[in-house]
């Protein structure tokens, strides 16, 4: 038996105890595999292993996963992961603030702030900036004044970054005192300082003061340069062009929003010459044809009467937004082109591109310019049914429009009580405003008494043909 014990214990294998088998994944595990990660699914895992191995509470950790939640857009899961966190450090709520901020959701961003400072934790000057892009973001002046005025109280108020910032509030809510007050008392000013105050004198239409600044800057950038030439669009737009040629001579290179700018310009004058020098300009100095300077070629050539050079741009675009899309199909559209656009929608459609309800606007004044009934109540009711796109003012006049051409004026009272919400009064409004044009008896009795509708007729909307490119009675051309 003896003999037996011995020849069994040789013949088994060596075995290690069962906890140095397992894999390790501690820390510096998990930080290499955040590095790695490319994709949400794969976030989710490495969360789900962190969580295993009791890593959960570290807030590095934490941090990094907060920031690649903010990147891919993932805020309800980066919400969870915050509030797992316990006693979380002042640059963690900084961290979280930040990404509410810059993925539109401000709100949320001074909710997380208000619970901050209720939880006793203090902000510091990190935390000011990200909070007061938050207002200027939903363009709030009261929160912001109370923070500015914790700001003061902090210690913070002093910091450049701050300064900047609050200045830049005040301007986007027009309050061009407060704005001016802050620059004046700032005893040390950068160029963004400079700049930040140019541009708000020049949003708040005060153009001459922004001149007069401008010209005392110490050093001009070429933000500072784009502001200044921006401020001339609208008002004098020869005088950008001017500004220019000056920031030619001083050396200093434009950017694509100075370009856009300058196009913006072009559009204003209806100058196509000046608008193929800038396209000119653009392909000498290697500019490339991006999303924002290749949609507003295609704008500015639409609008100063050439469809073939804004089409050229478009199909040279290798990248393109929803709003490149839209701005192709509606010039065609405008300019009576209505086969091109709604062939051009398809296209979009194939490359997966999703409309919204300006994607649609351009697509069914194109049937109005085809006269083709059938087609838009079709796109009418994928718009609706399909991509859950709430029918605006725009696209019940086009509708209107095609049934009045048809002699099917009970399509348009059917038209809207089958509506899956409730129209708004300036809808309702515009419709008996378009009765009293057409001709249509008793439209108020044809369309359903539902609550709310029919409460404030009495108020008259602008013509409901404003803003399509076509009166009443005519095609979009």
């Amino acid at each position: 038996m003896v003999a037996c014990l011995s020849c069994t214990s040789d013949a088994l294998p060596n075995r290690n105890p069962l906890p140095s088998s397992r894999i390790q994944f501690g820390s510096l595990e998990a930080h290499i595999s955040l590095q790695k990660c490319t994709t949400f699914k794969q976030l989710k895992q490495i969360h789900a292993k962190i969580v295993r191995n009791g890593l959960s509470q570290d807030q590095l950790l934490t941090r990094r996963l907060l920031h690649l939640c903010s990147s891919y857009r993932k805020m309800d899961y980066a919400t969870l992961l915050f509030l797992q966190i316990k006693g979380p450090l002042t640059f963690t709520w900084n961290l979280m603030i930040r990404a509410y901020t810059i993925n539109g959701c401000s709100q949320q961003a001074l909710l997380l702030f208000n619970l901050m400072i209720s939880q006793g934790f203090l902000p510091d000057k990190f935390t000011f900036p990200f909070v007061i892009k938050a207002c200027s973001a939903s363009s709030v002046i009261g929160p912001g004044k109370v923070i500015h005025g914790l700001a003061i109280k902090t210690g913070s108020f002093g910091d450049m970054f701050v300064l900047n910032t609050l200045m830049d509030l005040y301007f986007k809510c027009r309050n061009v005192e407060y704005g001016c007050k802050i620059f004046e008392n700032m005893r040390v000013r950068n160029v963004v300082s400079w700049t930040t105050m140019v541009s708000g004198l020049v949003a708040c239409g005060e153009v001459n003061a922004a001149r007069g600044l401008f010209e005392q800057m110490p050093t001009k950038n070429v933000v500072s340069w784009t502001a200044m030439i921006n401020g001339y669009v609208r008002n004098r737009p020869e005088e950008a062009f001017e500004l220019f040629q000056r920031m030619q001579i001083d050396n200093v290179r434009p950017n694509e929003f100075t370009l856009i700018s300058l196009l913006k310009a072009c559009t204003e004058i209806g100058s196509l010459k000046m608008g193929r020098w800038i396209h000119d300009f653009a392909l000498k100095n290697e500019f490339k044809l991006g999303i924002f300077l290749g949609t507003a070629f295609i704008d500015m050539y639409s609008k100063c009467g050439s469809l073939e050079d804004a089409r050229r741009v478009f199909d040279e675009m290798q990248i393109k937004s929803l709003v490149t899309w839209n701005s192709m199909i509606t010039s065609l559209g405008v300019h009576g082109c209505g086969h091109e656009a709604i062939g051009l929608f398809a296209e979009m459609e194939r490359a997966n591109v999703r409309p919204d309800a300006i994607t649609y606007v351009g697509v069914l004044c194109a049937c109005v310019q085809t006269d083709n009934l059938e087609e838009a109540r079709g796109y009418f009711k994928c718009m609706v049914e399909h991509y859950g796109i709430t029918p605006v003012l725009e696209h019940l006049t086009c509708m209107i429009e095609l049934y009045r051409r048809a002699d099917m004026l009970d399509e348009v009272c059917e038209l809207v009580n089958t509506m899956p919400a409730e129209p708004n009064d300036n809808i309702l409004s515009a419709l008996l405003r378009e009765s009293e044009v057409y001709g249509i008896a008793n439209m108020e009795k044809k369309i359903q008494r539902h609550a709310g509708k029919l409460e404030y007729w009495d108020t008259c909307p602008p013509p409901l043909y404003m803003g399509l490119g076509f009166s009443s009675g005519s095609s979009c051309a």
